[in-house]
């Protein structure tokens, strides 16, 4: 259960070879009827979402009519439940955002904004930031999210650089004073110390990120965030939506202290702070693993193409029906809706069988129960090296877990 899967395996000893296949060889394959948005059916799962949580809600003042020893796993079956049907309001307002819940915008803006201020998020900012993450998806210089740092943007020695510059020995042949930060200093690996700072990300990774735009791409200033209109983020013209989703989480948040004073804090942290922390918690499970994979390459502008972007994600099956059915899809066809995202989610399935086929090795997926492949994401994508135009993650030992075809590379280039 918890080891890595056949197709990881399979990935990591398959030398990697650059995508030539194009958007256009892929789109005259995907029927245009699968493009068509219905406005009916988009809402009817809304719908479903919205009941389910208010189903789910309504069962709550019966918890503590349940004998004492039910009441807390009474308690953590719901927040186990409602986590997930609110990381599905997020998922729903993501679709919102690329124009499929509907054929008519306005209908996509007023369900995508009212689901993510429900939930605390932003929509228009992280609608346009995550637009931009469409358009250089796994471009180290243009990416907006999950961008790998580099060795020399941690401080880290380099044995190769170090040996050159003589730092390795010294006069007698012994080891010399590296140039440098040690890999293994940096990225600890004691069990407790990764432990906290996954509970960390889980927890409240996603708020760090619109708040700091941390794991953002580095080329923003310090301060950069989601909520100033003048952030570097964002264009001039898109200040007035900033604001909007400003106001909505205002309103959202006054909402929430109104409701606590008429009930409890208590009362409101546990139907709604407790299954908001775990939504944001399968948040940023299902987009860091979309995007951070040992076997996954990111590519520098000489290299790098949409299709090539596109390909670099992971399609997994993350909670199983469940997924499907209250993630809408969102991991288990994420190739296919980076490919194209303006095909609604309920007809990703389609596109994956129709595009598998035609990308043969090309096209990843990831079996792995997905608590292991978190593990071993953020223990094995430490950084990436300086140069290279295709590069994998190393981990703290200097090591990647992929290397380049040999017909693939070229005295520091890559055949295109």
């Amino acid at each position: 259960m918890f080891s890595d899967s056949p197709e990881y395996i399979r990935r990591a000893n398959t030398p990697f070879i650059p995508p030539t296949i194009t958007i256009s060889e892929l789109h005259v394959a995907v029927p245009l009827h699968l493009f068509r948005k219905s406005t009916t059916k988009g809402l009817a799962y809304v719908f479903q979402d919205v009941f389910c949580t208010y189903l789910l809600y309504c069962l709550t003042p019966y918890v503590p009519l349940a004998p004492t020893v039910l009441r807390f796993p009474l308690w953590v079956a719901y927040w186990w439940c409602q986590g997930i049907v609110l990381a599905g309001w997020w998922c729903l307002a993501h679709e919102a955002g690329h124009g499929t819940i509907s054929q008519y915008s306005w209908v996509n803006h007023i369900v995508g904004y009212i689901l993510h201020t429900a939930i605390l998020a932003p929509y228009y900012s992280w609608r346009e930031t995550h637009r931009n993450h469409h358009k250089a998806t796994m471009s180290i210089e243009r990416d907006e999210n999950y961008v790998p740092r580099t060795r020399s943007e941690y401080g880290l020695w380099d044995e190769k650089e170090d040996e050159r510059l003589g730092l390795l020995r010294d006069e007698e042949g012994l080891p010399g004073r590296r140039k440098g930060l040690d890999p293994h200093d940096v990225f600890e690996d004691a069990p407790l110390y990764v432990l906290s700072r996954m509970l960390i990300m889980q927890a409240i990774g996603w708020q760090i990120y619109l708040l700091t735009d941390s794991m953002g791409n580095p080329r923003y200033p310090p301060g950069t965030n989601h909520f100033s209109p003048s952030s570097a983020l964002f264009k001039p013209r898109h200040r007035r939506q900033i604001i909007a989703s400003n106001v909505g989480l205002c309103v959202a948040l006054a909402l929430l202290l109104w409701w606590a004073s008429q009930t409890s804090l208590a009362h409101v942290g546990r139907v709604y702070g407790v299954p908001y922390i775990l939504a944001n918690h399968w948040i940023v499970m299902l987009t860091y693993l979309h995007h951070s994979d040992p076997t996954m390459p990111h590519y520098r502008s000489q290299t790098w193409s949409f299709v090539r972007g596109a390909l670099g994600t992971v399609d997994r099956p993350l909670l199983g029906w469940v997924g499907r059915t209250f993630l809408h899809n969102v991991s288990h066809d994420h190739v296919a809706h980076h490919l194209f995202s303006t095909v609604p989610f309920y007809n990703q399935p389609e596109v994956t069988k129709i595009i598998r086929p035609l990308l043969g090795d090309a096209y990843n997926y990831d079996s792995t129960n997905t608590f292991r492949a978190l593990y071993r994401t953020f223990t094995q994508c430490c950084f990436i090296e300086d140069e290279g135009d295709i590069v994998f993650y190393k981990n703290r030992d200097g090591k990647a877990a992929r290397v380049l075809a040999i017909e693939a590379v070229r005295p520091s280039k890559i055949f295109i």
